[in-house]
């Protein structure tokens, strides 16, 4: 579903990506973390089209995110949940989203019930909105189109006890109905309880990747990623 491979990119000099390479499951959710600036928003900007790799390819679905036929029907995405009109409400962004779709504007009623957004907050305009219901109405946006992959980059930020709770089964549901998610997180415990897989890295670089139970072998992935990130972090730097 998603496949990156051997990707880097260059940006002023600086290698922020070297030599990438990882794939994603259909039916899985695969945990993408790593220090602040190890790279893992870059990669997502390659992968959706924002960004071009230096040298490499990142593909979803078989091909560059670009050229897929409607890609926001077939792939779902969160890079920046702050990024909407301010003064529209809820549902005007999910109604403006489900008409580029072409898709009939009950759908938005039904993702507002989705993500646990009520009547009332929907009439809200998105200037008001906390970060919670601003991450559930990202996560709402990316879902409209019923996607096979979903990109979520720190989609639980905001989120309250209970909203990381429904997040993590709804991405569990998601995976089991077939959906392939990439999910980058700083909340590595809650990545601990939803991930099947684990990509980590580092200053760039592929630092670890495998199934959730096996990266560790014993240890907590707070334990595990602390060791394996000790020299790559901002302080060391």
């Amino acid at each position: 579903m998603i496949e990156f491979h051997h990707v880097s990119k260059v940006y002023r000099g600086v290698k922020v990506l070297d030599d990438v390479s990882f794939a994603v499951e259909p039916g899985s959710v695969t945990g993408f973390i790593g220090p602040n600036g190890a790279g893992k928003s870059t990669a997502l900007r390659i992968l959706t089209g924002l960004s071009r790799a230096t040298s490499g390819s990142a593909t979803v679905l078989g091909g560059p995110y670009a050229e897929l036929d409607c890609p926001a029907s077939q792939v779902g995405t969160l890079l920046d949940a702050g990024a909407q009109h301010p003064g529209r409400t809820g549902r005007e962004i999910l109604t403006l989203g489900a008409m580029t779709l072409g898709l009939p504007r009950s759908r938005v009623g039904e993702v507002l019930d989705l993500v646990g957004l009520t009547a009332r907050e929907s009439r809200r305009t998105f200037g008001g909105y906390s970060l919670g219901m601003k991450q559930r109405l990202g996560i709402g946006h990316a879902l409209l189109g019923r996607p096979r992959v979903l990109i979520l980059d720190e989609p639980a930020n905001g989120l309250d006890p209970q909203g990381i709770r429904w997040m993590r089964g709804l991405l569990r549901d998601l995976s089991d109905s077939g959906c392939a998610v990439l999910l980058s997180s700083h909340l590595l415990h809650e990545v601990e309880q939803v991930a099947d897989h684990i990509v980590m890295i580092g200053r760039g670089r592929v630092l670890a990747q495998g199934a959730v139970d096996e990266l560790g072998q014993g240890r907590s992935l707070e334990q595990t990623f602390l060791e394996l990130t000790a020299s790559t972090d901002r302080s060391a730097a």
